[in-house]
């Protein structure tokens, strides 16, 4: 084993350095010509990476043995370095630096597609790409992660031990630096490009109005780079330097943050997201690069180099990911829709005992209503209308009557979680900003208005379901002589709700993902209402202002701006939950919904068919079955939309975890104000603070 003094003091100093004589035949082959460079810069590659890619200090170690043979053989450095400089002339540089870890001009679909194809075909290699080549030498998909584990003195004390003052060839570098000049021509032209796409001027218009530096830019590069090829040529310093270009990137980033801004106002979309995700990866390759080609540049103090090294390492271990792409280029588009979801979140928090009771009343009214569509339902099904038109018709059943409770202000208690999710998630960002304990304390407040606002509409939906169905079910008997529904169906309805012996809880969990995907659903064209400016349209639309009169017209504007989404989401809610069972029956699985607010009705009209004529115990059992499934329901879809909430916004569920501490001491305390609110709002002197934060 190799020994080496400056690792001498560490416990494992023995057990992390590399092979002597492996490292000796290397570098003696490499000198002899038994093997090409390329293959020679692989094997070391691979006798650099550690076993796994969390052993950190293997990594570490082993580069830090590698700089101390590398200082003590003054052949092997110089074999070393040429077989990089090899590497770099043989090779075309550019597609490197303007292609690895920036996305393409193809749009955010196409790319997507084009990786699932290359992960399933990969594209063969070329030997006169450096990017391929590069590629192949880190090769292992988590080379990037125990490469970012090497700390910046490591690179520094390994650049250094390369000693590259004593190279006598200065072909090798003279032509990298030709080649990123070049680079840096190419990325100025995409930045330009980029920053005057109609999709960015639309959300920030200010961008054609005055000067821009996008088009300044290209002009500036365009200097930069004739004075550093006649730099080059004539072995002097550049006449021009990049202070110019870096003020103009500054003021190319600075508009970016601006359209980031605005688009909470004005918007998102997948394209606005990749093209300022495109901009922004351009921008920073830009400086990378200008960085590298500052004539005093020294990789040994500035760790630039080695930060661009890792760079390249990650987007080509992950160049085929499909994963990275949809995260990325998602991320502002998921915050902006659960933005919409929390802002109508925010009326489904009742602040004080008015609102509360306001919320219990809209549930109520939104119980009449289902107790009906109940109804429909029933005699939907004894209709047997051939397969795919019975869950069409379900369907139907369910989103109308969904919109009609939107229509008439009514609350659908299970719709809740997904929109306040939003508004928690909002809140916890908040608090993790100030760091503070007051901000939590606040945030567990809103947690409990969340809490108790949720159990009032639960139980206004449920105490109005159980009646309205119970009343319809006897006025049935008798105005027709007949039940609503068989014994049989009645007995099939109860057993539906058995959470042991049926798959009502599986049921309910899939009517709670169907919850949590409406709530994006409805955020997603609240977005699109705003960022296709579909309120303006119609208000200024010539034939509505002809058939409705200017001010009528711009009212539906102005509703369909608030309101769009919801109705869109209570559609494509009930699409869902009428479709279920079919698509079930069609693939031969046992798929159907359990939705709290139905499930209560159809309590009532079994019971009331069966004339109550089941032992108490075994009611009770059906209404526990009723209750756990509502729990289901609200408990899937509120998880599910806080988890899209937090990732939106960056944040993990670790963040939830201190609040948990504080909403039981909360409970203990005043356990009442979790479902009722206090008879004052003096009790909770921070409700404006927290409903600002």
């Amino acid at each position: 084993m190799l020994h080496d003094p400056l690792l001498a003091g560490t416990n494992h100093g023995a057990l992390f350095t590399l092979p002597h004589s492996t490292l000796d035949t290397l570098f003696f082959d490499l000198q002899q010509g038994n093997i090409t460079p390329g293959a020679a810069l692989a094997e070391l590659v691979r006798h650099l990476r550690p076993s796994h890619a969390d052993q950190y200090e293997q990594a570490v170690m082993n580069m830090r043995a590698l700089s101390w043979l590398l200082e003590h053989h003054a052949d092997y450095r110089q074999a070393l370095r040429s077989a990089l400089l090899d590497l770099l002339t043989q090779t075309r540089q550019i597609p490197l630096y303007t292609e690895s870890g920036i996305l393409t001009n193809t749009g955010f679909f196409t790319t997507l597609s084009k990786r699932v194809g290359e992960r399933l075909l990969p594209m063969p290699l070329r030997e006169d790409s450096l990017q391929d080549r590069f590629g192949r030498l880190f090769r292992w998909k988590k080379d990037h992660v125990w490469l970012a584990s090497i700390p910046d003195d490591t690179w520094q004390q390994l650049w250094q031990a390369m000693a590259w003052h004593e190279e006598q060839d200065r072909t090798g570098w003279t032509q990298t630096r030709l080649q990123m000049v070049e680079a840096v021509q190419i990325l100025s032209a995409r930045v330009t490009a980029i920053g005057l796409e109609p999709e960015l001027v639309r959300v920030y218009p200010d961008i054609e109005r005055f000067e821009s530096p996008f088009l300044h830019l290209n002009a500036a590069v365009l200097h930069y780079a004739d004075s550093y090829r006649q730099a080059l040529a004539s072995n002097t310093a550049p006449a021009e330097d990049d202070k110019h270009i870096l003020v103009l990137l500054e003021q190319c980033e600075l508009i970016l943050g601006k359209i980031r801004k605005n688009a909470s106002r004005n918007g998102i979309s997948v394209n606005l997201t990749y093209q300022a995700l495109r901009l922004l990866q351009s921008l920073n390759r830009l400086r990378a690069l200008l960085c590298l080609l500052e004539p005093d540049h020294d990789p040994s103090r500035n760790p630039a180099l080695f930060h661009l090294l890792l760079h390249f390492a990650r987007a080509e271990n992950r160049k085929y990911s499909v994963s990275d792409v949809f995260k990325s280029n998602t991320e502002l588009l998921a915050l902006q829709v659960t933005e919409h979801a929390g802002r109508h979140g925010e009326h489904y928090i009742a602040e004080t005992r008015r609102e509360w009771g306001s919320m219990a009343r809209a549930a109520m009214g939104a119980g009449l209503i289902v107790g009906v569509m109940a109804l429909i339902k029933l005699l939907l099904a004894q209709a047997h209308l051939p397969l795919l038109w019975e869950g069409l018709a379900y369907g139907m059943n369910y989103a109308i009557g969904f919109i009609i409770v939107q229509l008439l202000h009514f609350t659908i208690a299970t719709k809740q979680p997904a929109m306040t999710a939003a508004r928690i998630a909002a809140a916890l960002h908040q608090q993790e900003k100030c760091g503070s304990r007051v901000a939590l304390d606040d945030l567990a407040k809103l947690v409990t208005k969340v809490m108790r606002t949720q159990f009032v509409a639960i139980l206004g939906n449920v105490l109005l379901a159980i009646p309205t169905a119970g009343l319809i079910a006897y006025g049935w008997q008798a105005l027709f002589g007949v039940a609503v529904v068989s014994t049989d169906k009645a007995a099939h309805l109860l057993h539906d709700l058995d959470p042991w012996h049926s798959l009502a809880l599986l049921h309910a969990g899939i009517a709670g993902v169907y919850l949590f995907l409406s709530g994006l659903i409805a955020g997603y064209y609240d977005n699109k209402a705003i960022y296709r400016r579909i309120p303006e349209r119609l208000a200024n639309h010539p034939l509505l202002n002809k058939l409705l009169g200017k001010h009528r017209a711009w009212k539906l504007g102005h509703y369909v701006e608030h309101n769009l989404g919801a109705l869109a989401g209570n559609f494509y809610f009930g699409l869902f939950l009428g479709l279920t069972g079919t698509i079930g029956i069609m693939l031969g699985l046992s798929l159907d919904i359990r939705h709290i607010t139905f499930s209560a009705a159809n309590l009532a009209f079994g019971l009331v068919t069966l004339d109550f004529q089941l032992p108490l115990g075994q009611m009770a059992f059906y209404a526990c079955g009723v209750a756990l499934i509502g729990l289901t329901n609200l408990a899937v879809s509120f998880i599910l939309a806080l988890w899209v909430a937090l990732r939106s916004r960056k944040l993990s569920g670790r963040q939830v975890l201190p609040l948990l501490p504080l909403l039981l001491k909360r409970f203990v305390r005043h356990p009442l104000q979790f479902f009722i609110p206090p008879a004052s709002s003096p009790a909770e002197p921070d409700t404006e603070g927290s409903k600002e934060s």
